[in-house]
């Protein structure tokens, strides 16, 4: 009987050994998050700069798993710019990466994944070294100025997420 036993308890140690290793991690985490104040910064940071231009748009900024917390579109910016904005920032968050370096997959099976577009002028944003979400620009006559418009808006927030989030 004790024979028996003991390869069932052994079964049993190897099984919770992994579970029991870990026991020093925590078992719930923390994540930053942005404010709707924050990310309402950001939107109109972006629509400013694109003004300062000439140039009227849509922006869109996302939380870190890609949900809209706020979507800005100008008086003369088409409702393309505001899909097109949304979907830059989707994409730059869910890759982790500015779509700018995201262009060379436009060319990849990835280019048929619902929801994702490779466009320069989704960049993320950033505090603490931590992606708390992403923002999109669409409407500019260029995918660089788009970019150059998003990265105002995050300008605009960069110093009180860096010091003060």
């Amino acid at each position: 009987m004790k024979k028996a036993l003991a390869p069932a308890l052994l079964l049993s140690v190897a099984i919770l050994a992994p579970a029991t290793a870990g026991a020093d991690e925590p078992l719930l985490v923390s994540e930053k998050r942005m404010s709707l104040e924050t990310a309402l910064r950001i939107a109109q940071g972006a629509i400013d700069a694109c003004r300062e231009k000439g140039i009227q748009i849509g922006v869109t900024v996302v939380d870190r798993a890609g949900n809209p917390q706020v979507m800005l579109r100008d008086v003369l910016a088409t409702e393309l710019t505001e899909r097109i904005s949304r979907l830059k920032a989707y994409t730059a968050v869910s890759f982790n990466a500015a779509t700018k370096a995201l262009r060379d997959r436009a060319a990849s099976p990835m280019v048929q994944v619902e929801g994702l577009v490779f466009l320069t002028g989704g960049l993320l944003v950033q505090a603490g070294g931590q992606t708390v979400g992403a923002v999109g620009v669409s409407g500019a006559p260029s995918g660089d100025t788009d970019e150059e418009c998003a990265q105002a808006g995050i300008d605009a927030v960069t110093e009180d997420l860096e010091f003060g989030g």
